[in-house]
């Protein structure tokens, strides 16, 4: 009887053995070390996340922490411009290894997805015409008949902003829609708070009004493919690395560098 128990343990362990070498053979992990290349894909349009310079580089916070990644891969990197509401199905379709985009976590996303964890936390903020100033003091303000609310189509902006106004009309863009604001043809955008505050420093400064309190919490992520633990595994620990190694301090750097400088505008405004 022992040697029967014995002998189904064997064949258990064996067999999970199997499972776990075959599932590390189709991690993204493993797939990326083969070929020798992180693939990521990113929509450039979103600062100061991921950006075009005025020479037509794509630069940010997201490139240098998906250059960072690659190095410690010891691959090289291949960045994948793409649409904002293409960037899942990117993923999904094996055209790249990672979306690294600024994007939001998000439960109806997680369903299609998985992310790491989160490398920072966002919200949405209001920029505005300056005409609302003086009867404007809050966001819930602006949900008044007659009055546009400009947001990026696909967007947890689009989403807050169908929450929270139900009177005001919603006009969705492709592409980020400060400018609709700036050149008169909405009265506000909802849109993330980094983003929001780095436009008032250039283009919208004396010109629109910032309500500058975040109206949600939005945890941005890393997405990844469905079934991929060992490419999630690694993802976490090297965002925890990166966060707590005050040696080389990379993670301090990178905030300093595109959340509190400002002199890369210059290279794309």
């Amino acid at each position: 009887m022992k040697k029967i128990v014995f002998s189904l343990m064997m064949l258990l362990g064996a067999n999970l053995l199997a499972d776990d070498i075959n599932l590390w053979e189709k991690s993204t992990l493993n797939k990326i070390m083969d070929k020798g290349e992180l693939r990521v894909c990113t929509e450039p349009a979103y600062l100061p996340f991921e950006m075009k310079t005025k020479k037509g580089k794509i630069i940010g916070y997201d490139i240098d922490m998906a250059r960072k990644m690659s190095k410690e891969m010891g691959v090289r990197l291949k960045i994948v411009p793409t649409t904002w509401d293409g960037l899942i199905a990117t993923l999904i379709t094996g055209k790249c290894d990672i979306i690294m985009s600024g994007m939001t976590i998000t439960q109806k996303r997680n369903l299609k997805i998985n992310f790491a964890n989160p490398y920072i936390v966002v919200g949405q903020t209001i920029m505005m015409q300056k005409k609302h100033a003086k009867t404007v003091k809050v966001a819930r303000d602006l949900d008044k008949p007659g009055n546009v609310i400009a947001v990026q189509l696909g967007t947890t902006g689009e989403m807050a902003a169908r929450k929270f106004f139900k009177k005001a009309k919603i006009e969705t863009f492709e592409t980020e829609a400060a400018n609709v604001v700036l050149l008169g043809n909405a009265d506000a955008i909802m849109h993330d708070q980094p983003a929001n505050i780095l436009f008032m420093a250039s283009k919208g400064k004396d010109k629109l009004v910032h309500l500058d309190t975040p109206l949600s919490f939005e945890p941005l992520g890393w997405a990844v493919r469905k079934g991929d633990p060992d490419f999630l595994n690694w993802l976490n620990h090297f965002l925890r690395q990166i966060k707590e190694d005050k040696v080389t301090n990379f993670h301090e750097k990178l905030n300093q560098k595109w959340l509190q400088d400002s002199k890369w505008l210059k290279r794309v405004m």
